[in-house]
């Protein structure tokens, strides 16, 4: 895409000013993942929002793992993110980060919040404090212990840090105001007990910050300039800005800047339900095809490029929108359009004799890799006189329009000759099982000299030299199109046909691939393999098909 052609970013307009107003020196931006599971399509958008504006001004861009819940946080998580980054073209160089490396600048911080005035011990229930809160339309009350002396408060804090109480009897509290209409700013909590082993540093804590005070001061810690998220953050900016203003941050301050996130119909991208697909076996792990995981996007062929692509054309806005599937299907097929190689594979077979053909006769055909690439070269395509072709290639009462194999009716062979069908072979059961043609030398390559032409055109492999294949194709996974975040049991949710295991015949060529090629499959769709193949079992995974909705939707649209 053009510049021109690139969506809005009001982002970089705001970048820009305040490069021009000398506000920043260098831009500073940073992704800061909670390493509690595997990366999804909708954190896509803020990697490509954080590391390219970074990269568009000369900046950086820090990855940061805010690690500040031991329950639910591996390693595994931590490995996965930034191998996923990586695939899709970012570095962080020496700017790699963790909320853990900071657990002693944070609790310094938070006794210093204490004996300001600004924090305090409590020891309600958890239940109690949900009570204390108050809703959305309804103030919170203050709690009973609200008022605790700042050397009490000290000195139970030095004790949860200890470890001297046990899981739920204390919390440490910011004192802001349980009147709030903001709820993030009734008395929000800092620390609480976990007697838990974090994953970088062991056994040494037993309390932990949460999220919203470690995320924030995190970001001022290493000079964040502009702290970029989505829009669920917004009412959290307020809380961030208050730490930073009663602890006399020194400036420049991180600013918060919100974004709309990415929601494309039919794709569930909650972590939360995500984890409960991937425990209860609803799914063969994060890496399956139909998962918006990022791994089971690469798994299922889906290319780097794509993602960007989708990210560009939808922008940066400032109020949440929903994008169409549709659209990023179409982001796939044009960017494996140019890169995936032609490849022939008939998925639903039924055998063809060539009577006219040699009987012990195989030549070798010159077939092109990919016509939208002139350095991807050609291949040779064995022919022979037995074939396959699709069973919806032919129709034995084909209507007037039907432009594929019918008797009597002349087809092009896909870089090899012209046949006609002549006899129709069928079982007891009335069932065609093979079909008798006749073929024209004259028309090697699929083309002749005499310029008849031919409408119809038809992929087929060499019955003696094609190899079986498995061939997996997806379909959404959930059953309805605007379940997002329902509490029903994922079994009920979940789609049956999301999958379908098929075998089909290919040519030589594709079982010489490797797990994690992409091609198309000649006037199917777009294909990769699949780490589970064999040499003696290829597997495909369907990556998108070559029917354009996207393009149909703007058409109907116009």
């Amino acid at each position: 895409m053009t510049e021109n052609e690139l969506a809005s970013n009001f982002i970089h307009t705001i970048i820009e000013a305040d490069l021009e107003a000398q506000r920043h020196q260098t831009i500073v931006t940073r992704f800061p993942p909670e390493p509690n599971g595997y990366l999804h399509i909708g954190h896509t958008k803020a990697i490509f929002i954080n590391f390219g504006s970074a990269e568009k001004y000369g900046g950086r861009c820090h990855l940061r793992f805010d690690d500040t819940n031991p329950v639910k946080e591996d390693t595994e998580y931590v490995d996965a993110i930034k191998d996923d980054i990586r695939w899709l073209g970012y570095e962080w160089g020496e700017h790699e980060y963790y909320a853990s490396d900071y657990f002693d600048k944070l609790y310094d911080l938070a006794v210093d919040l204490i004996k300001k005035g600004h924090a305090y011990v409590d020891s309600l229930s958890a239940e109690q404090m949900r009570e204390y809160r108050g809703t959305l339309k309804e103030p919170g009350k203050n709690s009973p212990y609200r008022e605790r002396s700042i050397d009490e408060s000290l000195e139970l804090f030095a004790g949860m840090k200890r470890g001297d109480f046990d899981e739920g009897t204390h919390i440490l509290r910011a004192k802001i105001d349980m009147a709030s209409p903001n709820i993030n700013l009734r008395d929000p909590a800092l620390y609480r007990i976990r007697k838990a082993h974090h994953h970088r540093t062991g056994d040494t804590w037993k309390i932990y910050p949460m999220y919203d005070y470690a995320h924030g001061l995190s970001d001022a810690i290493e000079g964040i300039s502009h702290s970029l998220c989505s829009l669920e953050f917004e009412a959290h900016r307020p809380l961030y800005d208050w730490f930073l203003e009663v602890l006399d941050w020194p400036a420049p301050r991180p600013h918060q800047y919100e974004f709309a996130r990415l929601n494309l119909t039919r794709t569930l991208m909650s972590k939360r339900y995500l984890l409960k697909l991937v425990q209860e076996g609803q799914v063969t792990g994060w890496d399956d095809p139909r998962m918006p995981t990022i791994r089971g996007l690469r798994r299922k062929g889906v290319t780097a490029a794509a993602i960007r692509n989708l990210s560009e054309r939808i922008g940066v806005a400032k109020s949440n929108s929903e994008v169409d599937i549709a659209l990023f299907e179409f982001c796939i097929r044009e960017d494996l359009n140019k890169v995936g190689l032609r490849r022939m594979a008939v998925l639903d077979p039924i055998k063809v004799v060539i009577t006219n053909y040699p009987e012990d006769k195989v030549e070798m055909l010159t077939a092109d890799n990919n016509p939208e690439d002139p350095d991807a070269g050609t291949r040779d395509l064995a022919f022979g006189r037995e074939l396959y072709i699709e069973q919806d290639d032919f129709m034995e009462d084909a209507p007037r329009k039907f432009f594929r194999m019918a008797p009597g009716k002349e087809v092009r062979l896909k870089h090899a000759y012209y046949i006609t069908c002549n006899e129709v072979i069928k079982n007891d059961a009335g069932e065609v099982v093979e079909l008798h043609c006749t073929y024209d030398p004259a028309s090697r390559g699929g083309w002749t000299d005499d310029g008849r032409k031919v409408k119809g055109t038809l992929h087929w492999v060499s019955a003696q030299h094609a190899q079986k294949a498995e061939i997996r194709v997806y379909d959404h996974l959930l059953k309805d199109p605007s379940d997002y975040d329902k509490e029903a049991p994922m079994e009920e949710r979940i789609n049956p046909d999301s999958i379908t295991v098929s075998e089909a015949l290919i040519e030589p060529a594709l079982a010489e691939a490797k797990p994690g090629e992409r091609v198309q499959f000649l006037r199917k769709g777009y294909y990769c393999m699949d780490p589970d193949s064999t040499p003696e079992r290829p597997v495909f995974n369907q990556t998108v098909g070559l029917v354009d909705t996207w393009a149909k939707l703007q058409k109907n649209k116009k």
